[in-house]
């Protein structure tokens, strides 16, 4: 099977392999692990992304810290309960690995869905705008990948207008960002947060047909900057 068949959530990732690889879950008989990948923005800063692979693959490709991995996939979210309550989890999840890379951009992404919450607006101090916004993404099976994604600039002021339930096709790439959460008045932890530094972004109307192959070019999407307010609408 074709993977990169499934049109509406495509990730293609080419990094180094940084951190020891962890048993995750199974699924009929067949193991899944977890490890990090360490990808390059044009600036020199690095996106450490979590990514999720099968025993299968794994063995054949030798994946192990240190090597360099090139490969194809989702971006997949699941639920897991800490200290009683559930977090949203995200993964890059492999469904091919390449032996070459494809093109010049080492981190992309493409997504169609709904969004499933209002997006938030705001200004930075430096008044950058910025949105953020929840996007549902179908999958097999009757289940839904539920991807945060952050626009910036005028793709900002667009999502602000959009609805919960309105479609939307996004690409850009999967960043990595640190924040500070207060636990206690003693308890401060640095988190990390998952998320889809759009670059460009359409919305059309139900039933509408749009193809997001042609629209956007996994492989020909241009690595971005972290000058993200560049982007811009189709």
């Amino acid at each position: 099977m074709n993977y990169l068949s499934e049109k509406n959530n495509k990730v293609f990732l080419s990094g180094e392999i940084v951190s020891e690889a962890t048993f995750s879950h199974e699924v009929y008989g067949e193991g899944f692990y977890e490890f990090f990948v360490r990808v390059y923005r044009l600036s020199g800063q690095a996106d450490i992304l979590p990514v999720t692979v099968s025993e299968r693959l794994a063995q054949r490709a030798d994946l192990v810290m240190g090597k360099s991995i090139c490969a194809i996939g989702q971006f997949r979210s699941y639920n897991k309960i800490e200290n009683g309550k559930s977090r949203l989890m995200l993964t890059v999840f492999i469904r091919e690995l390449l032996e070459e890379p494809q093109g010049k951009n080492p981190n992309s992404i493409l997504l169609s869905g709904y969004i499933c919450k209002p997006p938030v607006y705001r200004t930075t101090p430096f008044n950058r705008e910025i949105a953020d916004v929840l996007v549902a993404v179908n999958r097999a099976y009757n289940k839904s990948d539920y991807i945060p994604c952050i626009a910036w600039g005028r793709n900002a002021r667009f999502v602000k207008n959009l609805k919960v339930g309105d479609r939307v096709a996004v690409s850009g790439r999967i960043q990595s960002r640190e924040y500070q959460k207060k636990l206690s008045e003693t308890d401060i932890r640095t988190m990390t947060a998952y998320e889809v530094s759009v670059s460009k972004l359409a919305a059309f109307e139900a039933g509408e047909e749009f193809d997001l192959e042609s629209e956007f070019d996994l492989y020909a999407l241009q690595p971005q900057d972290d000058h993200e307010d560049t982007a811009d609408i189709v």
